[in-house]
């Protein structure tokens, strides 16, 4: 799978609700949580990333990828289950540098709400 560059700077609430099956009200609730306990998984992902320590890659990714996938962010969803699977297969040729930074990146097009 390639690197992605979603945006999400224009998240549609309703959009959103109605995929998840919750009420529009929860949305901020939900997309706030996701920006703030992110960055510490992101921040220990990294960390294994450096020290290639797989079984870290695994666990942190799968973490990023359910809250993700949860939120219908679906490219950061793709991206660490590609990260996870690399972790588990412990590919030493994977991009895990690459595919951090594009997460990064498309986590910060995310705003607050």
């Amino acid at each position: 799978m390639p690197i992605l560059t979603p945006d999400y700077s224009t998240i549609n609430h309703e959009e959103m609700a109605s995929a998840i099956g919750l009420k529009i009200k929860h949305i901020p609730i939900l997309i706030n949580s996701f920006l703030n306990e992110t960055p510490p998984i992101l921040i220990v992902l990294e960390e294994g990333i450096k020290d290639r320590n797989y079984s870290n890659i695994k666990a942190h990714a799968h973490a990023i990828k359910g809250s993700a996938g949860n939120l219908r962010f679906d490219e950061i969803y793709e991206m660490s289950k590609e990260l996870e699977f690399a972790g588990s297969d412990a590919k030493e040729d994977f991009e895990y540098e690459a595919y951090l930074q594009a997460i990064k990146d498309a986590i910060a097009t995310i705003s607050a709400v």
